[in-house]
């Protein structure tokens, strides 16, 4: 092996070794240290939709997995118990109304009349009588005023935009009052949960840039940090009612594993064709503002 020959070889096996080790730092940086993640969630405000009435479905305007918008309706609860009601509440409005003008007239005379004509005791009570008749009508109005929204109520109306999701109801079942019956997800409040190792933390921030890139593939959708979590509960930690103090798992010293901490991500634009669905899995990529060096602790 000549001289040449064997500086030739040195070099480039130097080069080659050099090489690898800036491949291997990077690559070291990127996963143990750069802002990413492949443990990403899709998230959307879920709203359970319930009644405000009781009976019996007689009309569904929608179904399974239709998108629908804000006033939409989506089911009719029989009304007839409720119109039957407002009449109720109507003519009692009537009847208190006349009985409310009649005792204010009568009080009205008793307060113009003489001190001779009427006894104080007489005017006093006829005086009561008004006021209450008075009161008799204010709560017949306030009546007519549940019986028409009793009956506004008994149509159920899309409160968020979004899509209807594990939808079955069908006319004849029987609602109640206050229990949810069917679930909407909000199409305008998707956002990216990204769950980020503690070690990863450093620098990030509201504001920050983000690019998220669904496990399904497509194009790269683009973000920005809104929030990080501002707490998370402790595994390795447990209550006990008998001595009221902490009961903590044992753990190896030389085996620690990085939390993992929500860092909330709002969407800035979807590319065209993108289908998002609350629960996808998806990768984050952060890019911070602030360097390692200028970080300021939040």
């Amino acid at each position: 092996m000549t001289p040449a020959s064997f500086t030739l070889r040195f070099l480039t096996t130097t080069l080659v070794l050099a090489v690898a080790a800036v491949v291997g730092w990077q690559l070291w940086d990127y996963y143990m240290e750069a802002p990413w993640t492949r443990d990403g969630r899709v998230r959307a405000d879920v709203v359970s939709l319930a009644p405000d009435v009781t009976g019996p479905v007689v009309q569904v305007f929608v179904h399974d997995n239709e998108v629908v918008h804000v006033g939409d309706k989506l089911f009719q609860i029989d009304p007839v118990r409720f119109t039957l009601a407002l009449q109720q509440a109507q003519a009692e409005v009537v009847r208190t109304h006349a009985v409310m003008e009649d005792a204010q007239s009568t009080a009205a005379r008793y307060a113009a009349a003489s001190a001779s004509a009427t006894s104080g005791l007489s005017r006093d009570q006829v005086s009561a009588a008004s006021q209450e008749a008075e009161a008799e009508y204010n709560k017949a109005m306030a009546d007519l005023g549940v019986a028409q929204l009793n009956l506004h109520r008994s149509t159920v109306y899309a409160t968020v935009n979004g899509m209807i999701t594990n939808f079955s109801m069908k006319p004849g079942d029987y609602v109640t009052a206050g229990k949810p019956e069917l679930a909407i997800v909000d199409s305008d409040s998707l956002y990216v949960d990204a769950y980020l190792e503690e070690t990863k933390m450093r620098g990030i921030g509201p504001g920050d840039q983000a690019k998220i890139t669904l496990m399904q593939g497509g194009p790269a959708i683009t973000g920005h940090v809104s929030g990080i979590a501002a707490g998370i509960a402790d595994a390795e930690r447990t209550a006990t009612s008998a001595t009221l103090l902490a009961d903590v798992n044992p753990t190896f010293t030389w085996v620690r594993l990085a939390a993992r901490i929500p860092v909330r991500v709002e969407l800035d634009h979807v590319p065209d064709g993108v289908r998002l669905v609350a629960g996808m899995t998806c990768t984050v990529s952060i890019t911070p503002r602030n360097t390692d060096k200028d970080a300021q602790p939040q």
